[in-house]
């Protein structure tokens, strides 16, 4: 017999229901993706690994007392979680994420140059702490949704679901985010390439 996939709803009927191994698979079938979220707002493992599990126990909770209403949006939902749980996380410490200015921020951390040119990775540093810079100049909605579509590779669906704002709402921001960088590179003449 083939394996069937089931629907993330499906899971957590059958969790709710009693199934432990339900919750399992909606965890690992997620996981890089949250997990992914959170560090591209915390930009550290350790906080990462904490909020990730205070997400799913927050899940787990509120799916142990039925109050979780299953409309087909369980990753949105979870994000909404892991994403409420950085705002409180940023609270606690004062600290607002994208201005960290340490040797090891760096919101490309993803991206890496293999070349072992020095002047290709001199060129490259530089690129990333320019487009750095013009992205935190973003108002806070703006730089929110850009990172969160650029680099979190999240559908426009999920930022809304995520932010609480509508699709129409959420594009538009997108589209203000990159005219307003835009601008910025012109006036300024920035060449943001090796």
């Amino acid at each position: 017999m083939a394996n069937v996939v089931l629907p993330d709803a499906v899971l957590v009927k059958n969790y709710v229901g009693g199934d432990e191994i339900a919750l399992a698979t909606l965890i690992e079938r997620h996981q890089s993706k949250i997990y992914g979220f959170i560090y591209s707002k915390v930009m550290d493992r350790d906080i990462t690994e904490d909020i990730f599990q205070d997400t799913f126990i927050k899940v787990i909770k509120t799916l142990k007392t039925k109050n979780y209403n299953e409309e087909g949006k369980f990753l949105p939902w979870v994000m909404r979680i892991s994403h409420n749980l950085i705002v409180d996380h940023f609270r606690k410490t004062k600290k607002m994420p994208y201005h960290r200015e340490t040797e090891e921020f760096s919101i490309f951390s993803i991206m890496s140059d293999n070349s072992p040119n020095i002047e290709n990775k001199i060129i490259t540093e530089q690129v990333e702490l320019d487009l750095q810079r013009l992205i935190n100049e973003l108002p806070d909605d703006q730089r929110e949704v850009l990172v969160m579509r650029i680099y979190d590779d999240l559908s426009f669906k999920e930022i809304a679901d995520v932010t609480g704002v509508s699709i129409n709402t959420a594009l538009g921001r997108m589209r203000y985010a990159l005219m307003n960088l835009r601008k910025v590179i012109e006036k300024n003449q920035i060449v943001l390439t090796n």
